[in-house]
């Protein structure tokens, strides 16, 4: 057994239970956790140790001597109708009163917008005031049964990610107020609780940034639970002081609107607006700017500094302009998946560590609970991930003493960090064998979301994003090199020359899907041609959909499939019977899960193969255009078998059907990831049964292997 490249979480009086971990698990490191503490005993055993830091909540009582640098919101009230000439509103009636205050400091009439959200239009502040005493706003001539809402300012007044461990473990301490770093006061107090907390801390080698400033949006309603959470929000980064700097740069005021954007809080799932993108840029260069003197400073004293892919993120970026400038010494992030761990070691910094889930908390590891479950599906999914862009480390976290609790746990997780430092050993650090093109996926965004589509809460599930979310997953341990290219990526710089199948994923409407882009001329015209001359396109879902010029699937005539959207209602459909055989399915036994499905897809294109119907509407499809090809899928939720789908899909689309089996499991329940430069390859098992499967290489078999199960065995090549 090999030791090393794992991080153990530890608490005071556990001293004992670390050193039996150390030998085996073979850690090589500790941390603690919110709400831990690590011993003397522990700091001097010999590892390496990581302390967390997180900058904003750490010095309580300057935070409530200078209320006027909390951390502050854009809200919206609920939405409310006028039954006469005069309405009230309570704007955070439906909010949680420990998480936020009005900010009433700021004029209200300066800082807050009333909008009649029948109509559009701002409300004249000239016809509403605020009452201090009940805290409501009173609307004078509204308009009868129209209805309104007020986007106010609000203090935070319990930092958000403290406030979900306190209320998650039940914790009775003090509520942590969040400082805004971006006043300078605040700002210059951060810097130097930096410096005495590094001085404090002899013994910590790690500096453990959760993260840096702003959180993600993560805003509770009135009973204390989640109301709005996204993981990708700027929320946070709000407050008068930012906006009138914001003016001096920009030259123009961002208005309360431009932050709740409707309700919709600037969802990714939305195309951004200038302003939004603005926003987001003048957010990152501040950001990138303090955090690396930061990191300057952790330096100095003689210690790496690392930043957790998480909590207070917003605006680090990792694939974003300015993260270089921060000068990171490596990066950690939490996965549940392969999609997450591909979002942390993608990353292009000098070091990655993967903490993975279950967090030893207590809604996981108690009575009734299945952490081995949880740690298994978590391990399946993030090898397949791994063997295509292994982390350099790996890590949990959470409260230690409730994981000893559970021995099946400790047991399994020895043979998991085992497996994890054997991907390094043989591989030897080289790369994987990849196809001899790329696959690039389109969608507004780009490069700056990598690995970060369709996500809302981290690796949580979500109803209208699971059918979706499964082809990232399959591409995360696919042999595909994979780049995100944005829209106005290809109208300025074309289709990257290696790029073999473009993918467009999601609903209509979606930033992910692009809405009104595809009305722009270029980009179809651009695509068009490209397929035309040989390259492959997959649609899943509503792909190049935006109702425009007499037409829903922009591209109806690469995809060979249309939408009924209720326009065309009166022309005939023709019938379509699937084919039986064809490359795109030979590995298919069974029912296609297609999840939630998109209905009413009909055939447009003469030459269309249909490869199978749900609900009597296409759900799977192939096309040729010109020399090129288009795939039409209606939804690939993630399995095993649908990875393999998928990756028929691309091989096709490619016209390299052929290449497939240069090195491919004739089982598919059975992949192998192959390393020419180490001499070595793997097979993995990715179910909990046994397996039986053969190697093909250049379509011919090499070798038939027994796996047991969740199994791997690596061979000479």
């Amino acid at each position: 057994m090999s030791s090393g490249r794992v991080t153990l979480p530890v608490e005071k009086g556990m001293e004992k239970e670390v050193l039996e971990l150390a030998s085996k698990w073979g850690i090589d490191a500790v941390r603690d956790s919110d709400g831990t503490e690590m011993s003397e005993e522990i700091m001097k055993m010999g590892f390496e140790v990581y302390s967390t830091l997180c900058l904003i909540r750490e010095d309580n009582e300057w935070a409530k001597a200078n209320r006027d640098c909390l951390q502050q919101i854009y809200l919206m009230s609920d939405c409310c109708t006028a039954v006469s000439d005069v309405l009230e509103i309570n704007p955070i009636e439906h909010y949680y009163s420990e998480q936020f205050e009005l900010d009433t400091f700021h004029d209200p009439k300066k800082w807050w917008e009333v909008i009649d959200r029948t109509t559009g239009e701002v409300v004249d502040p000239e016809h509403w005031s605020f009452d201090r005493e009940k805290k409501v706003v009173i609307i004078r001539k509204a308009k009868k049964w129209h209805r309104y809402t007020v986007s106010f300012l609000a203090y935070q007044i319990w930092e958000p990610v403290s406030m979900y461990n306190h209320k998650t473990n039940n914790w009775q301490t003090e509520h942590r107020l969040p400082v805004d770093p971006r006043h300078p006061k605040a700002r210059a107090h951060l810097l130097e609780t930096l410096d005495r907390w590094l001085q404090e801390h002899p013994n910590t080698s790690i500096v453990r940034f959760t993260t840096f400033f702003y959180n993600f949006d993560l805003i509770y309603d009135n009973e204390g639970k989640e109301r709005q959470v996204d993981w990708f929000g700027y929320l946070s980064c709000v407050s008068p002081y930012a906006i009138e700097q914001f003016e001096k740069e920009y030259g123009y005021r961002l208005r309360p609107e431009d932050f709740v954007d409707m309700g919709y809080y600037n969802t990714p799932f939305r195309n951004p607006t200038k302003k939004y993108l603005d926003w987001m840029d003048f957010n990152q260069r501040f950001i990138a700017e303090l955090a690396a003197e930061c990191v300057e400073r952790v330096h100095r004293a003689g210690k790496k500094a690392v930043m957790f892919l998480g909590d207070h993120w917003a605006g680090t970026e990792p694939y974003g302009k300015y993260f270089n400038r921060i000068g990171l010494d490596a990066v950690v992030g939490a996965a549940g998946d392969g999609v997450t761990t591909r979002m942390i070691t993608d990353i292009p910094v000098k070091a990655t560590e993967v903490r993975f889930y279950p967090y030893f908390f207590p809604d996981i590891f108690c009575d009734g609970g299945d952490p081995v479950g949880e740690l298994l599906k978590v391990w399946l999914k993030s090898r397949r991930a791994l063997l295509r862009k292994p982390a350099d480390r790996m890590g949990y976290g959470g409260y230690l003493s409730l994981a000893w609790r559970f021995p099946d746990f400790i047991e399994r997780v020895a043979q998991i960090c085992q497996e994890f430092r054997d991907i390094h050993t043989m591989s030897r650090g080289t790369k994987p064998y990849s196809a001899s093109f790329k696959v690039a996926v389109l969608n507004t965004w780009g490069k700056i979301r990598s690995w970060m589509t369709h996500q809302i809460a981290h690796s949580l599930w979500n109803q209208k994003c699971y059918s979706y979310l499964g082809v990232f997953e399959a591409l995360a341990g696919l042999p595909f090199e994979v780049e995100f290219i944005s829209f106005n990526d290809i109208k300025e710089s074309g289709i990257p020359k290696e790029t073999g199948v473009i993918i467009s994923v999601g609903d209509a409407g979606t930033s992910w899907s692009g809405g009104e882009y595809w009305s722009d001329v270029k980009i179809q015209t651009t695509i068009r041609e490209w397929v035309a001359n040989g390259g492959g396109f997959i649609g899943v879902g509503e792909p190049t959909a935006f109702e425009y010029n007499g037409s829903f699937f922009q591209l109806a005539d690469i995809l060979g499939v249309q939408k009924e959207t209720g326009f065309t209602m009166s022309h005939n459909k023709p019938k379509v019977v699937p084919e039986k055989k064809h490359f795109i399915i030979d590995d298919v036994k069974g029912n296609i899960d297609h999840g939630e499905g998109i209905d009413s897809i009909y055939k447009y294109s003469d030459n269309l193969k249909v490869l199978n119907i749900q609900n009597n509407s296409i759900a799977l499809s192939a096309n040729n255009f010109v020399k090129g090809r288009a795939v039409y899928l209606a939804g690939l939720p993630y399995n095993i078998e649908n990875a393999r789908l998928l990756m028929r899909a691309i091989y096709w689309a490619a016209s390299k059907e052929s290449e497939m089996f240069d090195w491919y499991c004739d089982n598919s329940n059975t992949e192998c990831a192959v390393y020419p430069e180490a001499g070595r390859f793997v097979v993995i098992n990715n179910t909990l049964e046994p397996q039986r499967t053969s190697v093909i290489r250049y379509g011919e078999k090499i070798i038939e292997l027994d796996l047991q199960p969740m199994g791997y065995k690596w061979l000479e090549i």
